[in-house]
């Protein structure tokens, strides 16, 4: 059975804490474009408040998430038990990127570990949460974090991720323009 409330009580706090993955899904508001989901991990989720988390955002193939939230604000952020009692959580809220040479950079980076690519925090109000019961989710065993795109983003350097996402991450699958400074680091 389904359960809403306004934040994050401690009880879901701890949830989200002991889980390793987290799926984020964003949309542009054309009823033509195209739906984002991808799946986030590497320790980079943070609980600010009861009403406020973010999730710092590393290099990648695309931007999407950054550009929707850019043209509407909407994103939603899903936690699933893999492991332990069923339960998935769902955070909706309203979404700003911070770039960094953002002012509030500064002071949420160093939240989060020291990881290769990063390009962004995406920043989250939160409107509402919601849990259901997860009891249609398999149980999957925990073997660890990938390092792959660490290194990649290592191997690439500062130079090439600029390149890279200058190339890659401007513009969104629906045409959609990612804020500036989110390639121009």
């Amino acid at each position: 059975m389904a359960q809403q409330y306004d934040s994050l009580t401690p009880k879901l706090q701890d949830f989200i804490a002991q889980q390793q993955i987290f799926f984020v899904a964003s949309a542009p508001l054309s009823a033509e474009g195209h739906i984002n989901l991808s799946p986030k991990g590497l320790d980079s989720f943070r609980i600010l408040s009861p009403h406020r988390v973010a999730y710092l955002d590393l290099t990648g193939s695309g931007n999407e998430t950054s550009a929707h939230v850019q043209e509407n604000g909407r994103i939603t952020l899903m936690f699933c038990a893999f492991q332990g009692p069923p339960l998935i959580l769902r955070i909706y809220g309203q979404g700003t990127t911070i770039l960094p040479r953002s002012p509030e950079w500064d002071t949420l980076y160093p939240l989060f570990p020291p990881l290769s690519g990063a390009r962004q925090i995406l920043h989250v109000e939160v409107a509402q949460v919601q849990t259901s019961c997860g009891m249609g989710v398999p149980r999957f065993g925990y073997e660890g974090q990938r390092n792959e795109l660490i290194d990649w983003a290592s191997q690439k350097g500062e130079d090439g991720l600029n390149i890279y996402r200058q190339t890659k991450n401007r513009v969104s699958l629906d045409g959609l323009t990612t804020p500036l400074g989110a390639v121009d680091r």
